[in-house]
């Protein structure tokens, strides 16, 4: 079982060495999402794992929209050997605690 932490123990602002990984699909992160996340749907992440080896992350939160997902995504990268934290309560919980998004719809950010 990987690391988990809900939204209100998650820095504010996340630090430098903390990367965010986003592991919901196109339409969800579209709608909203954290500010410098990266973007690897779930079922890319195999495919596209050469990806986030390049970003060297030191540690990873990994989100999805209510963690279901991003615990898969940590399983998968822990045994890859990736120090990865699920955030157990995803964006429905980053929303609820009024965290910064950003949205690339032109509309203001919202967790679908």
């Amino acid at each position: 079982m990987i690391p988990s932490v809900e939204t209100d123990g998650v820095p504010n602002p996340i630090p430098a060495g903390l990367l965010v990984l986003d592991v919901r699909e196109d339409d969800e992160w579209a709608a909203g999402h954290i500010d410098g996340a990266v973007h690897i749907p779930l079922g890319d992440l195999p495919v596209r794992l050469g990806e986030f080896v390049e970003l060297e992350p030191e540690q990873t939160l990994i989100v999805c929209k209510a963690g279901g997902r991003s615990a898969r995504a940590g399983a998968y990268l822990a045994q890859q050997g990736y120090e990865v934290v699920n955030l157990i309560d995803g964006m429905i919980g980053w929303e609820r605690a009024g965290r910064a998004m950003v949205a690339d719809t032109g509309q203001p950010p919202t967790v679908i």
